[in-house]
């Protein structure tokens, strides 16, 4: 694969994950509040509402685990940007919050069968 097609491979792969976890989060009741913010200091997945909670949830999709779990790409740097901007995305807003959680949904896409998908609540 070139370097463009693996780079189209990856955002079809994360935009799909992203979709699915939408998709599964909705089931579960929680409001989907925005997609794929941004601003200078990164990216928020997904922000959510989940009760009277605030949920800022990262999205982490593979095909494999050959290069490790999705799980394991969410270190303790990417956790202190999520609090970050979670608190950059309240601000712009103007809204008041009582409790801000940060989740990890983390989606397996095998090339062959259904795809995985786990929620972990408070990863952070």
């Amino acid at each position: 694969m070139t370097g463009a097609a693996t780079a189209a491979f990856r955002q079809a792969l994360g935009a799909y994950g992203e979709s699915l976890a939408a998709r599964h989060l909705a089931a579960q009741g929680m409001v989907v509040l925005d997609r794929n913010w941004r601003c200078d200091a990164g990216e928020i997945d997904l922000v959510l509402r989940d009760g009277d909670v605030l949920v800022v949830c990262e999205v982490k999709t593979r095909s494999t685990t050959r290069c490790g779990t999705p799980h394991e790409s969410v270190t303790d740097l990417k956790l202190a940007r999520l609090r970050r901007l979670a608190s950059r995305w309240v601000a712009e807003r103007g809204i008041a919050v009582q409790d801000i959680r940060i989740d990890l949904v983390a989606v397996l896409r095998p090339r062959r069968g259904a795809s995985l998908v786990e929620h972990v609540r408070g990863i952070g």
